[in-house]
């Protein structure tokens, strides 16, 4: 056992230092990248946000995307059933709202996920005249100049699509919740400048021409998620997605343990069926770190129980969690540079996103290993089996 655990200890170590670089890497894109002019392309635009039920500050969300600052945009509110508990609110934002905005019903969807026929449904019933499409969740919380941050870089008609990622930020009194923000904390760094970066559903704008000549709205009429969906199209026809850093979203969060496991087993069996070749390498690294750890844990009280030095295995096992919290310290910093509206309320939780990240692959692998046993999951009160990328069925509503 201690031969495997100093094989183990090493190539920990080496991918802990590789990985430790590519955050300095990412830093640097995101320092970059805020210094930098977004442009001035300025289309017509679509707003596209699907909801479904009440969740915490939800009409604070909604209103968020009333209030940005360039105006040549229309919000397009889609529900699938008029008696959604939310439409009070969603109606009453609608009325409300500086920039024109709707309300559709989508109805209920057949053979793909709810939110997916949302968005297919807006987007079939648009008017010509918007060029380009943007997809906002409505857990998000964006800013002010988020929209046309997100939409300028589209004035390079090589580009595909851009795209950002949530940041959660958790109830204090909440732990599951903050095992879930800190959880989601390193999916941010995978985004980077020249990576194969993906499409994130809640934060992603697309020319239309773009999205119907890749045949994006065919593939959702059995698809389960919106955003791989759309990644794996634009992968086919070799379009480029843009990390924008400064587009960060914030996303307030509450949740108990059951529905942490929800979410972060729907997340991982999603990247499985659509993204496997990054499922393996996340399983693969996650299992590691866990193993190194468990390893190195077991030799120290071996060690101590029988009385022995055991100072080298100590260094060992904790390298690679010291090189995890720098890595994290290195993510939280390009955040707060890219939030600083937010810098104050982030940090107050900093040990979240610093020291519970250290902890979070065994999280990760018990969703690893849900994937494995499983093709269902459940999303907002409905169940899904996912056959397959572009095969789903729909359990129960």
């Amino acid at each position: 056992m201690e031969n495997a655990f100093y094989f183990l200890a090493l190539l920990q170590t080496i991918i802990g230092v590789y990985l430790v670089w590519q955050a300095w890497q990412w830093l640097g894109y995101v320092r970059r990248h805020l210094h930098t002019d977004p442009g001035f392309y300025a289309p017509r635009v679509a707003v596209l946000c699907p909801c479904k039920g009440i969740e915490p500050g939800l009409e604070r969300n909604l209103l968020s995307l009333t209030e940005f600052e360039r105006q040549n945009y229309d919000i397009f509110f889609i529900l699938a059933s008029g008696s959604d508990p939310a439409r009070s609110i969603v109606e009453r934002i609608a009325a409300g709202s500086k920039a024109k905005a709707h309300v559709i019903i989508a109805g209920s969807p057949i053979n793909c996920g709810e939110k997916v026929n949302n968005l297919r449904v807006a987007i079939e019933q648009l008017p010509e005249e918007f060029e380009v499409l943007v997809f906002a969740d409505s857990d998000g919380r964006p800013g002010r100049n988020w929209l046309h941050h997100l939409v300028a870089p589209l004035g390079d008609v090589r580009i595909g699509a851009t795209t950002t990622m949530r940041w959660l930020i958790p109830s204090r009194t909440n732990f599951p919740a903050a095992l879930l923000a800190a959880w989601n904390a390193p999916v941010v760094t995978m985004l980077t400048e020249s990576g194969r970066n993906f499409c994130w559903g809640g934060g992603t704008a697309i020319r239309r021409s773009i999205l119907e000549q890749s045949g994006v709205l065919d593939v959702w009429k059995n698809s389960a998620s919106d955003d791989y969906s759309l990644t794996r199209a634009l992968e086919r026809n070799n379009r480029t997605i843009i990390f924008v850093p400064e587009c960060l979203t914030l996303s307030y969060v509450e949740t108990d343990f059951r529905g942490l496991l929800e979410f972060t087993n729907r997340q991982i069996l999603i990247t499985r069926v659509y993204a496997d070749k990054m499922w393996r390498f996340a399983a693969a690294t996650h299992f590691l770190y866990c193993a190194t750890l468990v390893f190195g844990a077991i030799l120290i009280l071996s060690d101590f129980l029988e009385q022995r030095p055991a100072f080298h295995i100590v260094a060992l096992t904790f390298l690679p969690i010291l090189l995890s919290a720098i890595r994290s310290s290195i993510r939280l910093i390009g955040v707060t540079e890219a939030l600083p509206p937010a810098r104050s309320q982030i940090m107050e939780q900093a040990w979240i996103y610093i020291l519970l990240t250290v902890f979070v692959p065994f999280l990760y692998v018990v969703n690893f290993v849900n994937s494995l046993v499983t093709r269902k999951i459940r999303w907002r009160g409905m169940a899904y089996e996912l056959i397959g990328p572009e095969q789903t069925r729909i359990i129960s509503f």
